[in-house]
């Protein structure tokens, strides 16, 4: 069914199966999704942009320490919180992105900005961080960033001098967030926020400010925006496939998800994407046990879920 607007979130994905979570920790998890669901459609409805619903979902997950981003990003090799985010709007292909971060409150905003009010599309670390001052953004101390069962995780990951991914098996927190949208006038867009991988070293960015991998937006086809293994979806270019493969080889939204599925695991990838359409239909495809995903559309109510089934 079309709608005049549509909006889906993601969480992260992984190893989200059932018997991992008591149900206090489920409720919790499907409340925070249900919140940003919630504030992104209220303003859809009220006739708002598509970028602002995006930016709105997603500055909520990043207030929530359940996700790996903003308040609760995991811990880098070196003890800091480095936190990457972008926007992407579909009807002029604007976009924007910040990369290593470490004292913004909302990271999803500041790629906002960055979109919005310079001539480039991504700033890194120290550069991302004056030109934010610059816009009057938010910031806050790194005790208010702290979360500690993060922290647990970064000192075992430093004893076991290994990585992990914000999906993996034995990490206890999941993920990335994103969000896709679709406005009453037609506009697309898309967008992700992270604190990357527990234990990263050298500056490691992953998938999720660059335009084309984690993210992508196109009024033509569709929005993506993408969870998992950054690695692998950097190397796919999976955000803009799933666009290409509707533009370029006829296929609609659900083919074309299942294709860069596919496209994806060929090469060893795992994770997943949420997608909206310019009809508003939705995707939200995933390869693991599980992924925290929710949507929401004019014809239909809020629906959150965390398993596969």
């Amino acid at each position: 069914m079309s709608s005049t607007y549509a909006l889906a979130i993601h969480g992260g994905c992984g190893n989200v199966a059932r018997g991992r979570f008591n149900a206090e920790q489920e409720q919790a998890y499907l409340a925070a999704l249900r919140e940003s669901l919630q504030a992104g459609e209220h303003l859809l409805k009220q006739g708002g942009s598509s970028v602002d619903a995006v930016e709105l979902a997603i500055r909520i997950m990043e207030d929530t320490p359940l996700f790996n981003a903003g308040r609760g990003s995991v811990f880098t090799h070196d003890g800091k919180q480095e936190m990457d985010a972008s926007v992407m709007e579909g009807e002029t292909l604007k976009a924007g992105s910040v990369a290593g971060v470490t004292q913004l409150r909302h990271p999803v905003s500041a790629a906002r900005a960055v979109m919005d009010h310079s001539t480039h599309v991504m700033l890194i670390s120290a550069g991302a961080e004056a030109f934010a001052r610059q816009q009057n953004l938010e910031f806050v101390t790194s005790e208010w960033l702290f979360d500690q069962t993060r922290w647990e995780q970064y000192q075992q990951a430093l004893a076991e001098d290994r990585q992990f991914m914000d999906h993996a098996s034995d990490d206890q927190k999941y993920g990335t967030v994103g969000a896709v949208a679709l406005d009453q006038n037609g506009n697309l867009a898309s967008g992700s926020s992270t604190g990357g991988i527990t234990n990263k070293k050298h500056g490691r960015v992953g998938d999720s400010p660059i335009i084309g991998a984690g993210v992508y937006a196109d009024n033509r086809n569709c929005a993506v925006s993408c969870t998992g293994e950054g690695e692998y979806f950097l190397r796919d270019v999976t955000a803009h496939r799933v666009s290409a493969l509707m533009e370029y080889g006829g296929h609609n939204l659900k083919s074309a998800a299942s294709a860069a599925m596919a496209s994806l695991q060929n090469i060893g990838g795992t994770g997943g994407f949420i997608a909206v359409d310019r009809f508003g239909n939705i995707e939200m495809p995933f390869n693991t046990e599980g992924m925290f995903r929710g949507y929401v559309a004019e014809h239909e109510d809020v629906d959150v879920r965390m398993y596969q089934t």
